[in-house]
């Protein structure tokens, strides 16, 4: 069998100099303070943070799920699989924010591959049968569509009304001050005609892949994801107190894809670098295929309806999402400038935690700038 591009957690990480991976030391260095010296402008104080009305104002800001206060920028930075430089605290378990929408993806592509979702594009609820894709409305919408953000699925869930995140504006979230129109009512469309990023509707899958796997999705994952990659066991993956449901007769907590109303995972940067690793490689982690490659590519390939968003996965396909970066990258990104960028073209993975997010692309600019011709 391949060696693992990493050994597990706790065993030193093979590491390489700036040179040795086509470096320009001084350059990468200065990218690096770069990333320290422009901290994302969130409280450390998140649960303050979200209180002050970040995501919309009262009621509807109201935290239903765990909060931590979060740590420093830190990250790191791996080029043919080595470590090449890190920064900061890389074991700071913290909020990851919407992350968790892309490690979503990964549970969905292990439901495809173990036949609990058979077709990506055929009604949910040929398979979940739980009242939440009855209505008129919601019946046609597919798998595919939640994993879009176009399927306009209606409904309230875990005391959250999907209507909270309509007309969502991600630029003006980002500044702390969300758009006037956000939470305002406005005729649905269409399932699969409208793309529209809405926490509640990706809850809704969340709960969805929860029945087809008929147990908790932190416990998935672990079994899955994290263990076959070495990762620790320091992570988890948290839901809201009001998101308990039936499962077997047993009451199973449904996980959140992000920390809108707090919950969602809670990990530090080592752990996520893994993840893209394993995304880089297409599903493979050394010898061992974690995921299919097929699921890997749909993951990865634009909506029609924003050709910068695949299956959970942030994508600059048309190269507008971060102009400094190839056409075949992609992103897991969370709120407060928490991401993992993926470079196929040069091989390289890296995460960055509470960076300023208006300062991403900068820093990408930076980094490739830094390689040598």
């Amino acid at each position: 069998m391949t060696e693992a591009p990493l050994p597990p957690h706790g065993v030193p990480w093979p590491g390489t100099t700036p040179e040795h991976a086509g470096f320009d030391a001084g350059r990468l260095a200065a990218a690096i303070a770069f990333a320290q010296q422009n901290e994302s402008p969130w409280q450390r104080d998140l649960q303050a943070q979200l209180e002050a009305g970040n995501f919309e104002p009262p009621p509807d800001n109201e935290i239903i799920g765990p909060v931590a206060p979060r740590g420093g920028p830190n990250g790191l930075l791996l080029r043919h699989g080595k470590l090449v430089a890190s920064w900061g605290d890389t074991r700071q378990v913290d909020m990851t924010f919407s992350v968790a929408k892309s490690y979503l993806s990964i549970l969905a592509g292990i439901a495809v591959s173990d036949g609990l979702i058979p077709n990506l594009d055929a009604p949910i609820r040929d398979t979940v049968d739980d009242g939440g894709f009855d209505s008129e409305q919601n019946s046609p919408i597919t798998w595919r569509q939640m994993l879009q953000l176009t399927s306009e699925w209606e409904g309230s869930l875990f005391g959250k009304s999907e209507q909270i995140d309509r007309n969502r504006s991600l630029s003006s979230e980002a500044t702390g001050r969300p758009a006037g129109a956000k939470g305002a009512a406005r005729p649905l469309q269409a399932p699969g005609s409208f793309w529209e990023y809405n926490d509640v509707r990706v809850n809704r899958l969340s709960l969805a892949l929860l029945r087809r796997f008929g147990r908790a999705l932190p416990q998935i994952f672990a079994e899955r994801i994290m263990q076959p990659l070495g990762a620790s066991s320091d992570w988890r993956w948290e839901g809201y107190r009001t998101s308990f449901v039936d499962v077997g007769g047993k009451q199973v907590q449904s996980v959140s894809g992000g920390g809108h109303w707090g919950g969602g995972a809670f990990i530090h940067a080592e752990d996520q670098a893994r993840i893209g690793l394993m995304m880089l490689h297409g599903g493979l982690w050394g010898g061992q295929r974690i995921l299919p490659a097929e699921w890997v590519a749909d993951s990865v390939s634009p909506c029609p309806l924003n050709p910068r968003y695949g299956l959970f996965w942030w994508l600059n396909s048309d190269g507008t999402y971060q102009p400094a970066a190839p056409r075949n990258n992609f992103f897991a990104i969370g709120a407060g400038g928490n991401v993992t960028w993926i470079d196929p073209e040069h091989d390289l993975v890296a995460v960055l935690r509470w960076i300023d997010s208006s300062k991403l692309n900068a820093w990408i600019g930076q980094i490739l700038g830094a390689l040598q011709p």
